[in-house]
């Protein structure tokens, strides 16, 4: 018994346990078959799922699934990322709560803390996407600190040791303050910011008078070592060769000279504070400046500025104002509107500061990585992100790869007691090393020192498409060759440099070939009023209530719809309300042909040219489908399927084939609508795997294991374009009966008689099809328009229907003229296009060719209205 309406949530949970229970997504290495491998960017272990996360997996697995019914053996690796500076402040933060601090805790200690607060949270949104309808290999689970991950982060950074391309320094890096670590330069988002300029007066010492500095930063001051001056600014000559004093702070500096100071800006001084900003600091290099760092690590004046010792830098910048102007050293504040940094994690400002850190050079790597993008060897959907991609590795940096933090991958470096150190991949190893550097075999463990910081997380994950196939710790195994490099990776762009880039750097370093073959970039999901759906603006639903609500596959239809690539998607909630009402569309046709009763009788005329004319049908669909997924157009995709379903199947197809009430369908009818209906199911499975499997089971018998998702895609068949036109006309002229029908108020079931105007374009092989759709008794030719007759034109040729009784003339007159104009209208369109040579001569011929033939057909049609206006009404 087929239920009257259909249960989301039922159908969800039966077949995924259904999928999981038969292993279907599970993939191993078999060399007859093609692979299809996905490796999923993996989200933060202790991360819940959100709109962004919903977005990417629906289009991933729509992929995956297309593959499997492609044939292809499918492989879509779930994992999820150990997430240092994110994890690390949400374990801290919960000790806090409970009265501990992390400066209390040995490192064992809080790691514990760590690991148990992974093992309890971690893992959620995995299970979250299971409600998606995720087809992960779950088997294949992965974490970046499990353990083979883990060993190949360290043999890498062993071995990028090795080739000299690791380093550590004391260098400029960005600096958290919130969670007291180093940044690499991405993870630093710029935000303009309502701020103030404020011009300090530094008198000139031995003089009355004293230079102007316009600065933002006012609490950095005891931080200066130095103002400088441009050589070529004219106003400034006086102060050449002499020394300034550092308001309230009383250090007197020396006056440099560079021409890298912005005459216009201010007041063409700056002041130097080599430890506090980037610039600066290469002018402290440059003129062999002191560098005075003023800030502990938290953000708070430290002991060296001598002055403010303890105070947050953002309380400084308030009282020092203050101060300055009872010093009389505060000349005027201005408003002034500024990019200042902010940790990507934590969202504070970030503070420049010099500190020893681990760095990887980036200009080989870059180097590899560039032309396989720009060639197209690895091809990037849409294509406007190559450039965004090229500018980065053109300008790139080294990478500050350590982190001031104790969860993630510690360094693999260990400190000599003498100094020095030696790089290792374990304890045994870098005991060896030290000795031989140190001429001391009499050394142990314990008199080494194994650096503090970890390293930063894309340090694990740029290494995930080889890591997740162990093709670091066992180069050439059988996984590594078959599954590597990937097929498709499904990603934001605003990722492009954190992941994408350096995935591609590391697949050429340690594999010599791409990691994978295409860059799918979603965008990002906003409001319907074009904001980014955040927590704190609460514009952002849960995606478990709206699956709860709507179902998964009414979600993703609803996500998809909108999603082009790169394109951000305007979400509200009747997105997925639209999908969950196809859902019913899709119940209700389904239901409608279990209902038929099936005898063995012979096929309608009718019903044979319907299923010819869907058969062709559907090879033009599979066809633009192809396209549509070979130039990842999933949106498009997912529409061909819909609309071909909900207009072409259900509104046309059933209709024209669906017998009397009360009479049976002839069985070879029948068979011929499971078959269409089954290939329509698979064409939508990959975008609405719950629904389509529920169907496709009850449409036949099936038996234990058997699923849509492992059936095969029937082979691609070919179909005439023509006959395709001529099957519009016949829409098209039913269409114009159901109208007449409707202007007049003539029941369905009161039959018509059709004239047709002799005309070589009408399509007399579908008469059967005219006949019972429009409920026409008899069709007959003729010579000339019929007197007294409902009128219509399709493609030309005229329609006529005799009146039952008197026919309102002026209201035919009328609508004749409506129509008229409008095709007037049309033709004027198609000769403005057809008038400008940039577009004859720049399209294809086949587009040219589409405008004339449109042309002629307008201007046939109005001759053909005008002759009926000019007194053939009466």
């Amino acid at each position: 018994m087929i239920a009257t309406n259909y249960n989301p949530k039922a159908s969800e949970e039966k077949w995924y346990k259904y999928w999981m229970d038969h292993k279907l997504f599970h993939s191993e290495v078999d060399n007859s078959r093609e692979p299809y491998c996905i490796v999923i960017p993996p989200p933060n272990v202790t991360g819940v799922l959100h709109m962004g996360h919903m977005l990417n997996n629906t289009i991933q697995d729509a992929l995956v699934r297309r593959a499997r019914l492609l044939g292809k053996n499918a492989c879509w690796v779930p994992g999820t990322d150990h997430a240092s500076i994110a994890t690390e402040a949400k374990v801290v933060g919960k000790l806090q709560s409970e009265g501990i601090k992390k400066t209390d805790l040995t490192r064992d200690e809080f790691l514990k803390h760590a690991w148990d607060w992974t093992h309890t949270h971690g893992g959620i949104i995995l299970k979250q996407l299971k409600r998606l309808g995720a087809s992960c290999d779950w088997d294949r689970t992965a974490f970046t600190m499990d353990k083979e991950r883990s060993e190949s982060v360290l043999k890498v950074f062993v071995d990028l040791y090795n080739k000299g391309l690791i380093y550590r320094g004391v260098r400029m890096v960005n600096w958290d303050p919130k969670a007291l670590t180093a940044l690499s330069d991405e993870e630093v988002v710029y935000k303009e910011e309502h701020s103030k300029l404020y011009y300090l007066r530094y008198k000139i010492e031995g003089e009355d008078g004293y230079a102007l500095v316009a600065t933002t930063r006012p609490e950095t001051i005891m931080g200066d070592t130095a103002m400088c001056i441009n050589p070529k600014d004219p106003k400034n000559q006086h102060l050449r060769g002499k020394k300034v004093i550092v308001p309230l702070v009383g250090r007197t500096i020396p006056v440099i000279e560079d021409e890298y100071v912005d005459i216009e800006f201010g007041t063409g001084c700056l002041k130097v504070t080599p430890a506090h900003d980037v610039n600066d600091y290469m002018l402290g290099e440059k003129y062999h400046l002191p560098s005075i760092d003023i800030f502990n690590d938290n953000g708070t004046i430290s002991e060296q500025a001598g002055i403010y010792v303890g105070m947050d830098r953002f309380d400084v910048r308030e009282q020092i104002e203050k101060d300055l102007q009872a010093a009389g050293l505060l000349e005027k504040v201005e408003p002034y509107t500024n990019n200042v940094g902010f940790s990507e994690r934590t969202n504070v400002p970030i503070e420049p500061k010099l500190s020893m850190q681990w760095f990887l050079k980036m200009e080989h790597l870059a180097e590899i990585a560039l032309s396989p993008v720009m060639n197209d060897d690895i091809r990037f959907f849409p294509s406007k992100f190559k450039n965004t991609y090229r500018h980065w590795m053109e300008n790139i940096k080294d990478w500050c790869i350590s982190r001031q933090l104790w969860w993630g991958h510690r360094i693999p470096a260990w400190y000599l007691p003498e100094g020095g150190y030696v790089v290792a991949y374990n304890e045994e190893e870098a005991l060896r090393l030290a000795r031989e550097k140190s001429h001391n075999s009499n050394l142990t463990i314990a008199d080494l020192r194994q650096d503090e910081d970890c390293l930063d997380t894309w340090f694990s994950s740029w290494l995930w498409p080889i890591s997740l196939f162990d093709g670091i710790n066992h180069p050439g195994n059988p996984e590594i060759n078959y599954y590597y490099p990937t097929n498709d990776l499904v990603t934001g762009p605003d990722i492009i440099f954190f992941w994408v880039a350096r995935m591609i750097m590391a697949g050429y370093e340690y594999e010599g070939k791409m990691p994978f073959k295409n860059v799918y970039f979603t965008g990002i999901v906003r409001d319907k009023l074009g904001r980014k759906m955040s927590k704190s603006l609460g514009n952002s639903p849960d995606p478990l209530d709206l699956i709860d609500k709507y179902g998964a596959d009414g979600v993703r239809v609803g996500m998809l719809l909108c999603a082009p690539a790169g394109g951000d998607l305007l979400f509200d909630e009747s997105l997925p309300e639209q999908g969950r009402n196809f859902t019913t569309k899709m119940w209700n046709a389904f239901k409608l042909v279990k209902s038929w009763e099936v005898a063995s009788i012979d096929q309608p005329a009718h019903s044979r040219l319907a299923l010819e004319w869907f058969n062709h049908l559907l090879g033009k669909v599979n066809e633009t489908l192809n396209t549509q997924f070979d130039q990842y157009r999933i949106s498009e995709a997912l529409m061909t399927v819909y609309t071909t379903f909900r207009d072409e199947f259900s509104s046309w197809l059933l209709e024209m084939i669906k017998p009397a009430y009360g009479q049976p369908i002839d069985r070879k009818t029948y068979e011929e609508t499971l078959n269409v209906f089954e290939q329509l199911l698979q064409l939508l499975h990959p975008f609405m795997p719950f629904i389509t499997e529920e169907i496709w089971q009850t449409l036949r018998e099936r038996q234990d294991g058997e699923s849509i998702m492992i059936s095969r895609l029937p082979k691609a068949t070919s179909y005439d374009e023509s006959y395709l036109l001529r099957f519009e006309a016949v829409k098209n002229i039913i269409v114009g009966i159901r109208n007449i029908r409707k202007q007049n108020n003539i029941a369905f079931k009161d039959v018509l008689e059709l004239k047709v105007k002799k005309n070589e374009r009408y399509p007399a092989s579908f008469d059967s099809i005219i006949r019972k759709m429009g409920n026409i008794g008899q069709i007959g030719l003729v010579n000339e328009p019929v007197k007294g007759a409902w009128s219509f034109i399709v493609d030309t040729v005229e329609y006529f229907i005799p009146a039952q009784g008197e026919v309102n003339t002026a209201e035919v007159k009328a609508k004749l003229e409506e129509e008229l104009n409008y095709t007037r209208g049309f033709l004027t369109s198609v000769m403005k296009k057809l008038s400008n040579e940039k577009f004859v001569n720049g399209a294809p011929e086949q587009v040219v060719a589409n405008e004339r033939k449109k042309q002629a057909d307008a201007e046939v049609k109005i001759a053909a209205i005008e002759a009926q206006l000019k007194g053939d009404i009466q």
